[in-house]
């Protein structure tokens, strides 16, 4: 038996580690702070750190903060029936958080969240499409476009089509022109976002309806589908931009603040309005933990139409737990501040 007092290590990478390696590596500034943006909850949840702590200590575990650089040599000396490894953010090209699961495995030591395949997966839009849709899942085909030039076809759609990145998350790369009605403007969208970020653009049919945001964070590990927090996210327009999501977290959300611009979307719960869509997201939600491997503390994003037809836009095995909403779902599922809820899935897994 273990001798070491059980620890939950978080592993997270900073913005500004982001960010210097982005400029020594020969990125603009601007683009720079726009892509290290992705990792604004790491700079969010440090205001939670004395928190986390304090919620640790109480259930009998000591809390570890690691930033991802120093991962490697932390995770080498813990050990492996008292340590609890957590990965607050993903990434396998522009972010290398994916990295903190797999070092985990290799080290044998117990994680929260998905395994470390899935942390590479959901940080590429187009393979992980075609994974959802081998699993009979409503996520919309994509064709993909590199630079004005297309490497797959996007579908026939009546309605237009979405521009997106292919590796980059918290709307880095979407504008308020990302909705292109001829597929001349998306391959335009693909070069504006091949010469910003170097990255690819999926091309999706746009789809109608409400942005629905879907929570999990199981308490217990046996924790279901029935703990799932499921709202819409009202921001006032159809779809969230970049500027819109810059202006809610990190550094950029707290200027925001400062000049009197911030405000948070709001959050309805779909069961209240369509709970034939809520159910419809559940059994979704089903599939990605039965069939996908989702489990512990994910999020999903999908649209959702009055007539309570659901599409799955993607998913994330690594929610914005600071976040408004994740904090939100905490307490209304849970009855809990974020700290306390994170110590709780930790004690129940290191003492289980």
């Amino acid at each position: 038996m273990s001798t070491h007092r059980p620890t939950l290590i978080l592993v997270y990478e900073p913005e500004k580690a982001c960010f210097d390696r982005l400029i020594s590596d020969g990125y603009p500034p601007q683009r720079a702070i726009e892509i290290s943006s992705y990792l604004a909850q790491s700079t969010d949840i440090a205001r939670d750190f004395a928190a986390l702590a304090t919620a640790c200590e109480a259930r009998g575990i000591a809390f570890a903060p690691v930033a991802l650089d120093d991962a490697a040599a932390v995770l080498e000396k813990a050990d492996t029936e008292s340590t609890l490894v957590w990965t607050l953010s993903d990434g396998v090209a522009y972010f290398r958080g994916g990295a903190a699961p797999a070092l985990a495995r290799l080290e044998g030591l117990r994680t929260i969240g998905a395994d470390d395949a899935l942390f590479a997966l959901c940080q590429d839009k187009f393979r992980s499409g075609a994974v959802l849709g081998a699993l009979g899942l409503p996520a919309p085909q994509a064709g993909l476009a590199r630079d004005g030039k297309w490497l797959v076809e996007p579908p026939v759609s009546a309605a237009g089509w979405f521009v997106k990145p292919n590796r980059l998350g918290a709307k880095i790369g979407i504008w308020p022109d990302s909705r292109s009605h001829d597929l001349g403007h998306a391959l335009e969208l693909s070069r504006r976002v091949f010469a910003a970020y170097r990255d690819d653009v999926v091309v999706q049919p746009y789809v109608a309806g409400r942005n629905v945001r879907a929570s999990f964070l199981g308490l217990a590990p046996q924790t279901g589908t029935e703990a799932l927090g499921i709202a819409f996210v009202d921001s006032g327009g159809d779809f969230q931009t970049m500027a819109d999501s810059m202006a809610l977290y990190g550094e950029t959300g707290e200027a925001a603040k400062a000049a009197g611009l911030y405000a948070e979307p709001e959050l309805v719960a779909v069961a209240d309005l369509q709970p034939g869509a809520d159910a419809r997201i559940r059994a979704i939600a089903e599939r990605l933990i039965n069939g996908l491997g989702l489990r512990d503390v994910f999020s999903i994003d999908l649209r959702v139409e009055a007539d309570d037809t659901v599409h799955l836009i993607e998913f994330e095995v690594c929610p914005g737990l600071p976040c408004f909403d994740f904090r939100a779902y905490c307490r209304q599922q849970w009855g809990l501040e974020l700290a306390d809820a994170m110590a709780e899935a930790a004690r129940n897994r290191l003492f289980s």
